[in-house]
């Protein structure tokens, strides 16, 4: 073990003891911090409207404060915009989080002063909980590369504005930064292709121990280091290599072909950050579920997700839920977002401490026939065909197909990008579909019923995803793919981009 890393060792096993201890009390803590969140947001202009005052209890809060998505909180948000002060929280925000929405275009999320620590201290908290569970502190001693968007900030009216990723790079603690990975002139550079060339560069020569993105980017990153390379795997390039930390996406997909490319004895430890706080992280080892951060300046409740869209759904605090409920996630939080439905879908899977897994998005699921089929359903079922077909996938998206060109029955259409394409297309589409059938009993009626027919794939070109995130501008950083939709808007762009670079080819 190295100097650095004896150094922090009791540093980290404090920090470990003190999860274990807040993990106990988060019933507790999560009231303590409603009753902050609702005096500090008496002095807002969101507090007086909705009666802040008269709130005592967690029943009258749920009667002053709807649920409320991004294009709700937009007039309160275009007033920050405008330069007021005292709207959702005190003061100004300190940053605002530039994010692109799949349903509301661009958005800003507030960033406050008194939010920054529940991002910088969760992520840091994970790692040092990571070291003391595991004893691997040897990426303390080498570098480390965290694939994010530019650190260059705009300017709204005084309100520093940017990617949160970018946001976060610049809390980095100065006894880290000479660890830290790539330069910040080539973290500014806008353009991904050339921002990864850069990058490649830069981390070719050097003693990299420690590796965080999102998944499908990160694999970017390893091909085109070992392309320029000629090596096997990454970890014959980087011999010290032990740690890989992401978040964002289900890690399952890309398991195998990271596994592939990176070579054995590398950990994972996954973080559950968004724009909006920063939820959970991974506690222990074998990965069992995310534990839910509850005493960092969020509120959360829980809502059952069939009900998210009803105009008064059940809505419950961190005490009342039940195991095995896939529950839409709402926040309220010391960033000034009140009754905030985030657009995610999390079930828990233990209560003590509290774990969740991330089951997919509320707006991204397939239900054209009434089968309601969501991300964490697909996710699973390529696994199952995946593993029994010996193969590997890059990237996916399904579709509904309700008129077939070829006529017949409407069915279910995955467009998959293949790394390592199945022998047999056929078995692998049985597969998948036996697969759905067991994880969705409405699919399974309707397949039985003869309402849908069996699922069909398109297998695309690779490279079509990549191409796809670029045509959309959003290739690189902390974007990812939608697993499924409801409407054929992403399958039909990429049939489009099939038949260019099909053309192309000619």
């Amino acid at each position: 073990m190295g100097l650095k890393a004896r150094l922090l060792k009791p540093f980290a096993h404090r920090i470990a003891k003190n999860i274990r201890k807040n993990s106990s009390l988060a019933v507790k803590n999560q009231q303590h911090i409603l009753s902050q969140l609702i005096q500090s947001g008496k002095k807002t202009e969101f507090g007086k409207y909705h009666g802040f005052k008269q709130i005592k209890t967690y029943e009258d809060f749920k009667k002053a404060v709807a649920i409320r998505d991004y294009e709700a909180f937009r007039p309160y948000i275009d007033m920050i915009l405008d330069g007021d002060r005292n709207v959702l929280w005190p003061g100004k925000p300190k940053y605002l989080a530039k994010t692109s929405g799949t349903t509301s275009g661009v958005k800003y999320i507030p960033i406050t002063s008194e939010s920054i620590p529940n991002h910088v201290e969760s992520a840091r908290n994970a790692l040092f909980n990571y070291f003391s569970q595991t004893g691997n502190g040897a990426f303390f001693e080498g570098k480390m590369i965290f694939l994010s968007g530019s650190p260059r900030m705009e300017n709204i009216n005084s309100i520093p504005v940017g990617r949160l990723s970018g946001i976060i790079n610049h809390w980095v603690p100065n006894w880290l930064r000479p660890n830290q990975m790539p330069t910040y002139k080539t973290n500014c550079i806008e353009d991904w292709e050339q921002k990864l060339g850069f990058i490649v560069d830069e981390t070719i020569e050097e003693d990299m121990r420690l590796i965080s993105g999102i998944p499908p980017w990160v694999q970017m990153y390893y091909e085109k280091l070992l392309e320029k390379t000629g090596k096997n795997t990454i970890k014959e390039l980087f011999p010290n290599f032990s740690l890989f930390v992401y978040g964002g996406v289900n890690y399952e997909p890309y398991r195998s072909r990271l596994e592939e490319l990176t070579g054995p004895g590398i950990d994972t430890l996954e973080f559950y950050p968004a724009s909006e706080g920063f939820i959970a992280y991974q506690d222990q080892w074998p990965h069992q579920g995310l534990m839910l951060v509850t005493n960092s300046g969020i509120f959360y409740e829980f809502i059952p997700a069939e009900e998210i869209f009803d105009q008064n759904p059940t809505r419950l605090k961190l005490g009342e839920i039940e195991l095995g409920v896939n529950y839409a996630l709402i926040i309220s939080s010391n960033a000034g977002l009140w009754g905030y439905n985030i657009g995610d879908t999390v079930e828990f899977l233990s209560k003590s401490p509290y774990r969740i897994k991330v089951t997919g998005r509320i707006k991204h699921f397939i239900s054209a026939f009434g089968e309601h089929v969501i991300g964490n359903e697909v996710e699973k079922a390529i696994q199952v065909a995946v593993k029994e077909m010996r193969c590997q996938v890059s990237e996916f998206t399904v579709a509904p197909q309700i008129h077939p060109p070829e006529k017949g029955l409407p069915y279910h259409e995955w467009l998959i990008e293949f790394s390592h394409p199945p022998k047999d297309m056929d078995r692998f589409q049985r597969a998948l579909d036996q697969a759905m059938i067991k994880q969705n009993i409405y699919y399974k009626d309707l397949i039985k019923g003869k309402i849908l027919q069996p699922l069909k794939v398109m297998s695309v070109r690779q490279g079509t995803f990549r191409t796809y995130m670029k045509s959309v501008g959003r290739l690189g950083g902390q974007n990812k793919v939608a697993r499924l939709s409801n409407d054929r808007a992403i399958a039909d762009v990429l049939y489009q981009l099939q038949t260019e670079l099909s053309s192309d080819t000619v």
